[in-house]
C-alpha cells in the first residue's frame, strides 16, 4: 500500500518557539484563513507524494547518502509573506534567510538522486518558508486586515540557528487535516554545509 510522504529539516526549539510566538500573535486578525497548528509546520523540502514500502526503503537510502554530503544549514526566521503574490493570496507564510544556497543545492542533490525511484523533479526555485495559513476563499491583497499582519511582520526577525537534520514524514489526511508521523532522520554530517 501507498505511503503519502515527504522530506522536512527538523526546526530546531529556538525556530519553534519563534514561529508559535508569531502564530498566536496572528491568529488575533479576522484573516479569512484555515491555521495550520504549528506542531504541523514543517519545512518541506521534498514532496515525495505516495511511494510504495519498497520506494520508502529506496528513498531512506538516498536521504542518508545526501545528508552524509551536506553539514548544517544555518538561517533565521525572516519575514513574512504570502504565495503566489498579494494579488489573490492563496497561503500564508514565515520566511527564512541565510544558507538558502546551500540548501537549494541539497535539495537540487535529494531531487536528482530520487528521481529515478520515480519521484517527480519540482523545477520551480526552492523558496523555503514555512506555512502558517492557508486562504479559505480567494482572497485580496486589499483586504485590510492582510495588509495590516504584512506590514507588522514583514520586517520580523528570528533566532539564529542551525538546522540539522533531514526527517521522512508519512502523512495521513483525515477529517480533521493532515497527521504526521515522522518515520526515520539523517544528521547532516558532512560538516561545512557543503557537498563533500
Amino acid at each position: 500500500m501507498a505511503i503519502r510522504s515527504f522530506l522536512a529539516l527538523e526546526l530546531p526549539p529556538e525556530v519553534q518557539e519563534a514561529l508559535s510566538g508569531v502564530w498566536g500573535k496572528m491568529r488575533q486578525t479576522p484573516l479569512d484563513v484555515r491555521w495550520v497548528k504549528p506542531s504541523n509546520i514543517h519545512l518541506t523540502v521534498v514532496f515525495l507524494g505516495d511511494v510504495s514500502p519498497e520506494g520508502l526503503a529506496r528513498v531512506k537510502e538516498v536521504s542518508e547518502a545526501v545528508c552524509a554530503r551536506f553539514g548544517p544549514f544555518q538561517v533565521s526566521v525572516s519575514g513574512v509573506g504570502v504565495f503566489p503574490g498579494k494579488r489573490s493570496p492563496r497561503v500564508l507564510w514565515l520566511g527564512l534567510e541565510g544558507d538558502l544556497k546551500g540548501m537549494s543545492r541539497f535539495r537540487e542533490d535529494l531531487q536528482d538522486r530520487l528521481e529515478p525511484l520515480g519521484i517527480r523533479k519540482e523545477h520551480r526555485p526552492f523558496r523555503p518558508h514555512l506555512t502558517l495559513a492557508r486562504f479559505r476563499k480567494r482572497a485580496s491583497g486589499a483586504d485590510p486586515h492582510l495588509r495590516e499582519v504584512l506590514a507588522r511582520y514583514e520586517t520580523y526577525r528570528g533566532p539564529a540557528c542551525a538546522l540539522k537534520e533531514l526527517s521522512l514524514y508519512r502523512s495521513d489526511l483525515g477529517p480533521a487535516g493532515a497527521r504526521y508521523t515522522r518515520l526515520a532522520g539523517w544528521r547532516l554530517s558532512a560538516g561545512d554545509g557543503e557537498p563533500a
